[in-house]
C-alpha cells in the first residue's frame, strides 16, 4: 500500500493507477488516488472545515470550486454537524471521518485505506463501513484490516498475505467454504510457506 501510494519505492515489479504507473510517473497516478493512512494525522487546532479548506487547496481547488467540493465531502461523510468544531475537540469517529473526508475530497476513482475503522465503536464502524460500502460502487477501493467481520460486511474480493506471500485471493463466500474466516485466516498464515500458496 505505502509503494502504491509513493510512500515507499518498489524495488521490482510496478504498479499503475488508471496507466499511470507509480514510479513512473508518480504526480499523475496521486491526482488519481485518495489515501487514508492508518492513525491519519490532521491539524487539531483546525476546524474541520478549515482542514478541508487546507486539503482543497493543496489539491489546486480555488473559490467557488473548492467551496463546492468541501460542502459535497462534509455531506458525504456525514461531517456538516461538526464542520466548525476544533479536530481535536471530535471523537474519535468524526476525527476517523476527517480524514476519511480529505481523502475523497478530490473524487479521485481509487481509495487506499489502511486499518479505517481501528478503534471505533460499532455506531462508529457502522457509518464508516457504509461509507466505504457506498465509494466502492464507483471507485476501486483497498483496504487492509485485521477485522475478519469487516472482510465479510465489505469486500467483494479477499487477499490474505503471509510474510509477504498472498496466500489466498478469492471472494469472501469462497473462503468461508473452507470454514468461518477466522479458521481460514489462522490456517493459511500459520502453515504457509514464503514461497508458496498453503495446502
Amino acid at each position: 500500500m505505502r509503494m502504491i501510494t509513493g510512500f515507499l519505492s518498489p524495488t521490482s515489479g510496478s504498479a499503475r493507477i488508471n496507466n499511470y504507473d507509480v514510479s513512473e510517473k508518480p504526480v499523475e497516478a496521486r491526482t488519481l488516488l485518495g489515501y487514508l493512512p492508518e492513525n491519519a494525522p490532521s491539524y487539531g487546532d483546525m476546524t474541520v472545515e478549515e482542514f478541508l479548506s487546507f486539503a482543497a487547496a493543496m489539491r489546486g481547488f480555488r473559490g467557488k470550486t473548492a467551496r463546492h467540493r468541501i460542502s459535497e465531502t462534509l455531506d458525504k461523510c456525514f461531517l456538516t454537524s461538526v464542520r466548525n468544531q476544533p479536530i481535536e475537540t471530535l471523537s474519535k469517529g468524526y476525527r476517523q471521518r476527517t480524514c476519511f473526508a480529505q481523502a475523497i475530497l478530490h473524487d479521485p476513482p481509487a481509495l487506499i485505506l489502511d486499518e479505517p475503522t481501528e478503534g471505533l465503536d460499532p455506531n462508529q464502524k457502522f457509518v464508516v463501513r457504509n461509507m466505504i460500502r457506498d465509494m466502492a460502487k464507483q471507485k476501486a477501493v483497498i483496504f487492509s484490516t485485521h477485522i475478519l467481520e469487516e472482510v465479510e460486511a465489505i469486500c467483494t474480493r479477499a487477499i490474505i498475505i503471509s510474510k509477504g506471500s498472498i496466500v489466498a485471493d478469492s471472494a469472501p463466500a469462497e473462503l468461508k467454504q473452507q470454514g468461518s474466516l477466522d479458521e481460514v485466516f489462522r490456517r493459511l498464515t500459520t502453515t504457509a510457506d514464503v514461497g508458496g500458496v498453503a495446502q
